[in-house]
């Protein structure tokens, strides 16, 4: 039987009192960390947008311009730019391939609206609904508009409020991106000399044995979410193309553009095709509601299979995490924190398995070695 010595205990009564401590004041610690997390917000969407396009400036830094001769900090910038272009170009081109066919879905609605009315009288009618219900219905129509119109009056302030707090949340948003996209441009412009800082740093502090393992672990970490990004974008491009196909197959209008938006939102893990489904029903819904309604069936045929079998394989396999982890990760994370979560619980749970699993390995062969050794 091991015997601890006196510093494993003190180590031992110092984690209880810690975990104590932390439990008594489990609120205060998580405000704190709230107040931190947003004060550093802008950076942490920085170092967000410079990992993905870190992806992109490598592919045109060490194969487009593999060949270039000229200084490094040349080629660097040159590939920051080229990677921003891409990037600004494809959200570009995404605005001006939906806003057009917005404007028409609207134009038509607007034509339609006498068409629309007819159509709705003539289902009351063949309803036979008697008139005086009609007009019943639209006196509760009416009065649940003067009741609203009334709230907004007497509750002025806090609807003030309200619109206050929204407008701040999309300006600190704003800004938050716009920081995170300058932090991210001089990250990546200085990536190497920033490695050598913290690497200068960890060696003036830190054992070096506790260095190995940050290493390996941020090795890895860039590893798999380098993988997760790549096949999170096949993924993207896989259910673009699919439902492009089965919208082609059934003539529903709309299908290119549709398909780019729903492959351009399943980025979002799992669930990220929903978003895209909701616009492009609308746009079909002013065009014809049974179109509407078959686009809709189709969506979530094809959500299923994207989400149980396409999704799980292509990006679980990218990220070396099983299909099923896949799933427990961005359910869990959808939970957490929304779309944000759903975005990074599956490379954090690739991370943690891959690290769970290389210790579990270990310390499996550590038994076996120890066992063998008292043979």
């Amino acid at each position: 039987m091991k015997s601890f010595s006196m510093k494993d205990i003190k180590y031992l009564i110092l984690y209880t009192i810690l975990i104590i401590f932390a439990f008594i004041y489990i609120k205060d610690i998580i405000n704190i960390l709230g107040y931190i997390i947003k004060l550093f917000m802008p950076f942490i969407v920085g170092l967000a947008i410079a990992f993905v396009l870190n992806v992109l400036v490598n592919v045109v830094e060490r194969k487009w311009l593999k060949n270039w001769k000229t200084t490094a900090l040349t080629k660097r910038a040159v590939s920051l730019i080229i990677a921003l272009t891409i990037v600004i170009g494809f959200f570009v081109f995404l605005l001006f391939l939906i806003i057009p066919n917005l404007q028409n879905t609207i134009a038509i609605f607007a034509d339609n609206i006498p068409a629309y009315t007819e159509n709705l009288q003539s289902l009351l009618n063949s309803w036979e609904i008697d008139t005086n219900v009609i007009n019943e219905i639209s006196e509760v129509f009416k009065s649940l508009g003067d009741s609203a119109s009334s709230f907004i009056k007497e509750n002025s302030n806090q609807v003030l409020e309200t619109t206050l707090g929204i407008a701040t949340n999309v300006v600190t948003g704003f800004v938050n991106v716009t920081i995170g996209i300058v932090f991210a441009i001089y990250f990546l412009a200085q990536k190497e000399k920033i490695s050598h800082q913290v690497d200068n740093l960890m060696h003036a502090y830190l054992p070096d044995k506790i260095i190995v393992k940050i290493q390996d672990i941020a090795s890895l970490s860039n590893k798999i979410f380098s993988g997760f990004v790549g096949g999170q974008c096949l993924e993207a491009i896989i259910i673009g193309f699919l439902c492009f196909l089965g919208m082609f197959a059934l003539r529903l209008p709309y299908a290119s553009t549709i398909s780019v938006l729903v492959g351009f939102t399943a980025l979002i893990p799992v669930f990220g095709a929903f978003i895209g489904t909701i616009i492009g029903a609308f746009l079909i819904f002013m065009v014809s509601p049974l179109q509407a309604l078959i686009f809709i069936i189709f969506i979530l045929v094809l959500q299923q299979l994207e989400g149980n079998l396409i999704y799980p394989k292509v990006v679980g396999k990218s990220v070396g995490l099983p299909g099923i982890w896949v799933l427990v990760a961005v359910t869990i994370g959808a939970s957490v924190n929304g779309i944000l979560g759903m975005l990074l619980s599956v490379p954090i749970c690739s991370i943690i398995y891959s690290v769970m699993a290389t210790n579990i390995r270990y310390r499996l062969e550590e038994k076996k070695t120890n066992k063998k050794g008292d043979c």
